[in-house]
């Protein structure tokens, strides 16, 4: 299982998580969903107490891994597999253009 903390505006938005399963579940965080009811990541993900879960990569977070010769220079960098879109979230999007950044769990416990 891999977990990522989502911020929006240096905020922790919420919590994504990718499964051992393949399934990812996306849960804003309550203090989050209080606070800023109407500063959603994306029109198709609107801030709700409940998670949401997909069998593949919400296309939201898909669209912010890089693409082209910036996908190719992360791989080889990372030695990641194109296919590994969490793993290339994680490695890729804590300095993503705009307002949502992507935080290894893992790298913020250590």
């Amino acid at each position: 299982m891999r977990q990522a903390m989502i911020r929006y505006k240096d905020v922790l938005a919420g919590i994504l998580t990718e499964t051992d399963d393949g399934e990812y579940i996306f849960q804003y965080d309550s203090g989050y969903t209080a606070k800023y009811p109407n500063w959603f990541l994306t029109f198709s993900m609107p801030v709700i107490q409940t998670p949401y879960t997909a069998d593949r990569l919400f296309p939201f977070f898909e669209g912010l891994i890089p693409e082209g010769w910036l996908l190719e220079i992360a791989t080889k960098n990372w030695k990641l597999k194109t296919d590994d879109r969490m793993g290339l979230l994680l490695a890729c999007c804590a300095n993503c253009i705009g307002a949502v950044s992507v935080h290894d769990m893992k790298k913020s416990d250590e």
